[in-house]
């Protein structure tokens, strides 16, 4: 690839990285019409046609590492796992 290839093709990339974001931001405000929709008819589950519409607070627990490490660092190192990612960024 050339330069001038590799340009449009970053080009391209962030257009549709911004499109992406937009598209986002829209599915979000519909996301929360229908909340608010549900929160008007105090309902956490609702029928629109063929689509079943739910809301519902889920609770999860999980283990505060930073209190950890800072309270108890010996035990935090025995059980801490470490991870390799990949980072790509277009700037």
């Amino acid at each position: 690839m050339s330069v001038h290839e590799i340009t449009i093709t970053a080009r391209d990339y962030r257009l549709i990285q911004a499109e992406i974001k937009e598209l986002e931001a829209q599915a979000d405000a519909l996301k929360q019409s229908m909340i608010k929709e549900m929160d008007t008819r105090q309902v956490d589950e609702l029928q629109a046609g063929e689509f079943s519409i739910k809301y519902k607070l889920v609770e999860s627990k999980r283990l505060d590492t930073t209190r950890l490490k800072a309270e108890n660092p010996a035990v935090y190192e025995t059980y801490a796992k470490s991870s390799v990612s990949a980072r790509f960024q277009v700037a």
